[in-house]
């Protein structure tokens, strides 16, 4: 097959739609399909352009096998809204323009989170008579409503007409768990449209591993129990938590708990400002980092904490940071509802907190640091459960079997 995927993001951005765009299109370049990626300058989560890379109109890389577009966006940080819109619609309307002079597809591909991507997956499929298999890994624009990001009811009305408008244009729906299954059943998508293919992992990539002592060192952690957090650091991330635990801790005199907190996003400032502001010390900041060095700072963490602020749409989420943490073995404190929790609590591989409530969060952490033994049989379980249920390579066969069914192969 020809496969054309529309992507906002992709490596060397390191957020979750970027790495999952990049691990399933490697793979079915691997196999033999010719795939291209139509996306934007690198420039998440700052909207500066990464280093190599400049705002052109249009470039081309080869990226293992996979053909990667660059189309001109308006770039813009991930904080605000009016900007981060602009943004979007920018790509919407390069990656429309500029799909038009490839090679016509067999099937186009669109992912979220930003649904302007999906439009941009709509228009394409129309001009170029392909099938559209429309990738929903977050309910947008109710996500956007519900951290407070958007609050016009009638912009909210209209774009959620222009989302049903989007889901009907598909061939297939495909989501990333089952309670977002459940939302756009809700929503009409009907039940032979729509497909699950969860998130998964390079297991030889995230894989149980000797701490980074070196690494450790440097970021002043040596000697400290590690709560580590990883990935975006923004608006639904509710990780006001965290700085409420640290500031308790501390005044109970536990030094050697720490919180490790790599990403950027629209709040990272923000956090790390009130944290200075509060002396606290044991909240480290480690910025935004390349994605092939997450394995080693995962390593260092005693235990890896996946959060969301308690919103109820937020239950329906399925965070992949999930399964990079079980992939390496790392225990889990899981401050998210809904899938999430049954997941963790069936793969007995963490245990589960109140989100946004720091006292849950403090019980959990000194808990599971006074017993080293619980956090190695945690890991443990963690590896085996995604081992057997979310490897990337068996996951990307899976969806090129989906693919391979709306374009009518056998």
């Amino acid at each position: 097959m020809r496969i054309l995927f529309l992507s906002h993001y992709f490596p060397p951005e390191g957020n979750a739609p970027a790495a999952r765009t990049y691990d399933n299109t490697v793979r079915w370049a691997r196999a033999g399909h010719a795939v291209t990626v139509l996306t934007g300058v690198p420039s998440h989560p700052a909207g500066v352009a990464f280093p190599g890379y400049r705002n052109r109109l249009r470039q081309r890389e080869t990226v293992e096998g996979v053909e990667v577009v660059r189309v001109v966006t308006y770039l813009a940080p991930n904080r605000g809204t009016t900007r981060r819109i602009a943004n979007y619609v920018s790509y919407m309307i390069s990656a429309t323009a500029f799909a038009s002079g490839l090679p016509r597809p067999d099937v186009v591909v669109a992912t979220s989170p930003q649904f302007f991507c999906g439009w941009a997956g709509v228009l394409t499929s129309r001009l170029r008579r392909a099938p559209l298999v429309l990738e929903i890994r977050d309910l947008w624009p109710e996500s956007i409503a519900a951290v407070g990001a958007l609050r016009n009811r009638a912009l909210l009305r209209f774009l959620e007409r222009l989302e049903r408008a989007m889901y009907r244009a598909a061939a297939l729906v495909v989501t990333v768990g089952q309670g977002y299954r459940r939302e756009l059943l809700a929503r009409g998508v009907s039940d032979e449209r729509l497909a699950v293919v969860p998130n998964g992992i390079d297991l030889a990539r995230f894989a149980p591993r000797e701490p980074d002592l070196a690494l450790k060192r440097s970021l002043g952690l040596e000697g400290r129990f590690v709560v580590g957090y990883s990935g975006t650091i923004g608006m639904a991330s509710g990780l006001g938590v965290v700085l409420r635990a640290a500031q308790a801790l501390g005044r109970a005199g536990r030094d050697d708990v720490a919180f490790l907190l790599v990403g950027d996003g629209a709040v990272r400032e923000e956090l790390s400002t009130e944290a200075r502001r509060l002396g606290l010390a044991r909240v480290v900041f480690a910025g935004r980092q390349d994605p092939a060095r997450m394995p080693a700072f995962l390593s260092i963490c005693d235990v890896c904490l996946v959060h969301l602020r308690k919103v109820e749409l937020f239950t329906t989420v399925l965070p992949s940071k999930i399964f990079e943490a079980a992939g390496m073995g790392r225990p889990i404190l899981l401050g998210v509802g809904g899938e999430a929790r049954e997941i963790v609590e069936r793969a007995g591989c963490g245990e589960y907190v109140e989100p946004e409530n720091e006292g849950a969060l403090i019980e959990a952490v000194l808990r599971l640091a006074a017993d080293p033994a619980r956090c190695r049989a945690l890991g443990q379980a963690g590896r085996a459960y995604v081992a057997r249920h979310h490897d990337r390579d068996r996951l990307a066969a899976d969806y090129l079997g989906l693919l391979e069914r709306v374009r009518g192969i056998d």
